[in-house]
């Protein structure tokens, strides 16, 4: 993996990047900070032809995957790209634990779905030990089951009619989570943008096109945001890169 645009990681430019420097090039800033993971097509297609994003992900983008939630202290994903992708409760790779213990951070990575209906999905239902979560607002017709099958600590309540992404952010921080990771779906990245709740958009472009109708990466209901290029990585044709939220100065 060859790093294009180094940005502010201290590392030289063209560089060939090893775990270690993996690591560094995408280290997060001290305190709260969320960024979302994505990957695209280079038409544009947030899934391939069978309605999943891990049919467009390659190898490339699998290490720079793992290294993002080995850098995190939660993953928020929506309720229904949990059910499309088969997510189970997270782990962080092998290889990398060593990696997140020198980094201070604890060996459990909990996963947050977010439904506004307050469906458990099917691959975390039963799931009581803090590894998967859901968050939900206080009408979800779903919150009462939902604390029945996974336990009421494991259920956050942000917001009254929908989820509340604000206050979601702050929930998570006041659980010492500050690192947060989403991987989407489309419409939950558009909400964290919305909600002006996103940092850091970590992006990958696999060198294939798709076509037919797919979802782009942001949802329809996303407000428009500038971002400004942090870090690019290469290997084997597939772009990785960070950008950052471009803030007021003020």
């Amino acid at each position: 993996m060859q790093l294009l645009v180094p940005g502010r990681s201290g590392l030289p430019a063209l560089a060939h990047l090893d775990t270690a420097s993996l690591a560094t090039a995408y280290a997060a800033p001290a305190g709260s900070w969320v960024r979302c993971n994505m990957v695209t097509s280079l038409d544009g297609a947030a899934t391939g032809a069978d309605g999943r994003s891990g049919s467009i992900n390659n190898d490339a983008d699998h290490v720079v995957f793992e290294m993002l939630r080995a850098l995190s202290h939660v993953v928020v994903v929506g309720a229904g790209t949990i059910r499309a992708e088969g997510y189970p409760p997270l782990s962080v790779a092998d290889s990398l634990v060593e990696t997140r213990r020198g980094l201070g951070l604890p060996d459990a990575l909990p996963l947050v779905a977010v439904s506004n209906r307050g469906d458990v999905p099917p691959t975390l239902s039963g799931c009581r030990d803090g590894r998967a979560l859901l968050a939900v607002p206080a009408s979800a017709p779903g919150l009462a089951a939902a604390r029945r099958d996974l336990g009421d600590d494991n259920v956050i309540v942000c917001g009254d009619a929908e989820l509340d992404v604000a206050a979601l952010v702050s929930a998570l921080g006041e659980r010492g989570w500050s690192h947060v990771l989403t991987e989407g779906g489309p419409s939950l990245l558009a909400s964290f943008l919305a909600a002006d709740q996103l940092d850091e958009l970590c992006f990958s472009i696999t060198p294939q096109v798709v076509g037919g109708e797919h979802p782009r990466p942001v949802g329809p209901h996303g407000t428009p945001v500038d971002l400004d290029i942090e870090l690019l990585v290469e290997q084997d044709g597939t772009l990785m890169g960070r950008w950052l939220v471009r803030r007021d100065a003020s």
